[in-house]
């Protein structure tokens, strides 16, 4: 195994017009055995550092604020350097506000004499093209329109077919609105909302595509991840983080309604919203909303990657055409599997069987031959045993935790609670939505049932983790049952066992007794 210490790691400092993050990123090559590496984000370090505070009064970096940033760099500088982290393996990028100040290279060579790392300004194409290359490789989005919400600016990419067909942006930021539109510390008026939606919309005008991009809207950036937090305690969802949470309408405009009924200094009240954002989270929420009215998106979809996931990404990917991943969300599945070593050839297998059986009884007429409720079966065969990391006891409850917590990007949260509750289930126990119901569908205990025993039988056809069962045949017999047959080497005693304990499980899911020829 590498040394995790060496270049596998890489550190991206966002030098943001509301704050400055170092992000860590390990970038781990594949372990003996399977064909996959993973990557992860392992530390960070965040600071509001407000850098673009007065900017559009002044047009140049207050001192103050200079000082606060030149601190928090040389921090992030000695972190790197304590983590081992080479600075060649730093990349330090700044946005608008720092890109925009009339101070700006004077600021920023201060900042690389004293931290010793090299700061790139980006442009304003190249942040819009960071924040589509993170929206891109942690959603669906493939035929919509890309918002990233800074404190300073905003970009918005028009994307057809996963590429970026065009793009635009403004200083619409979080904070810009704010000092521009709602500088009272009391709570906003009418008047004042309707100057800023006024302003948003006529900056908006010039992106003539906006209503022609596509339904999907995905959005990145603190501002949006906060107003997804707060909107899901409002709606009483279950809540295992924000991604792929999206924003309904409605609820954002409620949310806005009752954020301008307060004082700035009381928004953070809301839960959800962080302390560090509650001054300028209405202003963005207001932007926002008018982007949904402008483009007429019904959602706003949520990740929690951002401009630091596609500086990441671009490096990660380096070599291809474009730095996409072929298929979100298998690579978010595969990821996570090989992250915590489940044992390749036993996890791959077992998807083999349960998706061959899952074929066998569609092709029977036993269920029906849904693509989506395949994929979250192979999802949940690829996921079942990763919670031996923690521990082999209750190891199926310790894979719904890693499930959950790694929220797979590309996956909704109703995807993500299925596939976490087929692997709990995948030992023992009748199968439940649990504590996720509300965010299910009407026939969703069933296609969960239907995963969990899937699951189950083809983990006890690989009982003895020695794929002596290549394939399982279903036959259904005259008096109704199904017989369940073994393509296997001599010595499948256990594997029968081990599927004769489902027959139960079985007969709930597809209403028929289950034999084991």
């Amino acid at each position: 195994m590498a040394d995790p210490r060496d270049d596998e790691r890489f550190a991206v400092v966002d030098l943001g017009s509301n704050s400055f993050r170092l992000v860590v990123f390990t970038d781990h090559a594949p372990r003996a055995g399977s064909p996959h590496g993973w990557w992860k984000r392992t530390d960070e370090i965040y600071e509001p550092i407000r850098i673009g505070a007065g900017l559009d009064e002044s047009g140049a970096l207050a001192k103050d604020a200079m000082r606060r940033a030149g601190a928090a760099v040389d921090v992030f500088a000695h972190f790197a350097q304590a983590a081992g982290i080479k600075s060649a393996a730093v990349d330090v990028v700044a946005t608008s506000a720092i890109r925009e100040a009339t101070n700006s290279a004077a600021f920023v060579r201060k900042v690389e004499r004293q931290s010793g790392l090299d700061v790139r300004v980006l442009s304003r194409d190249d942040e819009a093209r960071y924040g589509y290359v993170a929206a891109v490789n942690s959603t669906t989005l493939k035929d919509g329109v890309m918002v990233d919400l800074g404190g300073g600016s905003m970009q918005l990419v028009q994307v057809g077919e996963r590429c970026a067909q065009a793009s635009e942006s403004w200083r619409l930021g979080a904070v810009a609105m704010t000092e521009r539109f709602l500088p009272s510390r009391e709570a906003a008026s009418e008047k004042q909302l309707a100057r800023l939606r006024e302003h948003v919309a006529h900056e908006l005008s010039s992106a003539r595509w906006l209503n022609d991009a596509g339904r999907q809207l995905v959005g990145i950036g603190g501002t949006v991840r906060n107003l997804a937090a707060a909107v899901q305690r409002a709606l009483g969802v279950p809540r295992f983080g924000v991604q792929g949470f999206a924003i309904p309408r409605a609820a954002l405009d409620e949310l806005v309604e009752r954020l301008a009924q307060m004082p700035a200094d009381q928004r953070a009240a809301i839960p959800g919203i962080k302390p560090a954002r509650g001054d300028i989270i209405l202003a963005g929420a207001v932007v926002l909303q008018s982007v949904m009215e402008c483009g007429g998106f019904g959602t706003l979809e949520t990740t929690e990657a951002g401009l630091r996931e596609g500086v990441f990404f671009e490096r990660h990917l380096a070599g291809l055409d474009a730095p996409l991943f072929a298929d979100v969300r298998r690579e978010s599945v595969q990821n996570l599997s090989a992250q915590y070593d489940a044992g390749y050839a036993h996890v791959t297998h077992v998807a083999t069987l349960a998706l061959g059986l899952f074929d066998e009884l569609a092709a029977a007429g036993l269920c029906a031959p849904d693509p989506l409720e395949r994929e979250l079966l192979w999802a949940a065969a690829q996921l079942h045993d990763i919670g031996v990391a923690v521990d082999y006891d209750d190891h199926h409850q310790h894979s719904r935790y890693l499930v959950l917590s790694a929220g797979l990007p590309g996956f909704t949260p109703r995807e993500v609670a299925l596939i976490g509750q087929a692997v709990r289930y995948h030992r023992k126990g009748i199968p439940s939505l649990g504590p996720f119901a509300p965010l299910m569908h009407k026939s969703d205990h069933e296609l969960l049932t239907r995963c969990a025993v899937l699951l189950r039988l083809a983990e006890g056809l690989e009982r003895g983790r020695d794929q002596v069962v290549s394939a399982a045949r279903i036959a259904r017999t005259r008096d109704g049952a199904v017989e369940l047959t073994l393509v296997a080497d001599d010595g499948a005693a256990l594997p029968r066992w081990a599927a004769s304990r489902e027959a139960g499980l079985f007969e709930r899911a597809y209403g028929a007794p289950l034999v084991v020829a």
